[in-house]
């Protein structure tokens, strides 16, 4: 099936794929070819692209929403960053700033809340992306 990510910015992505695994608004969720159609939101997290003979790829995404086709799936994320494209250093601090948001939000406003809560959410997935990409990268040592 054809899978396409994209963002207000760019196309992150589109090739063939033989299943994703996308954060959905109510869980995990599995697409494989001939999936019923199907249009949900997803939370900030990891999308996990099966390429057919190929390694495994994950993007982190900020949340957005995901049409399924039975031949055809249309991610429409917030943001969406290859592994390659993480600064994890500056991923560490936006979990940092979003863990001390939370704290400060904790007894306040739910919506101010939730949106550190989101903000966290992605920043840890965007270090999980990039981690992932760096320790299973070859050594370059002799």
């Amino acid at each position: 099936m054809r899978l396409e990510v994209i963002t207000t910015e760019r196309r992150v992505l589109d090739e063939q794929v033989e299943m994703i695994i996308v954060p959905g608004a109510n869980g995990v969720l599995g697409v494989l070819p001939n999936h019923a159609p199907l249009m949900s939101s997803l939370n900030p997290g990891e999308l996990e692209v099966h390429v057919k003979d190929k390694e495994t790829k994950f993007l982190a995404i900020g949340g957005g929403f995901i049409e399924v086709q039975p031949d055809h799936v249309v991610v429409l994320a917030d943001t969406a960053e290859h592994d390659n494209e993480i600064d994890l250093q500056r991923a560490e601090e936006a979990r940092r700033a979003a863990r001390d948001h939370m704290d400060r939000e904790r007894t306040g406003e739910p919506a101010a809340f939730d949106a550190a809560r989101r903000a966290l959410m992605h920043a840890e997935a965007r270090i999980r992306v990039a981690k992932r990409s760096r320790h299973s990268a070859p050594s370059m040592s002799p």
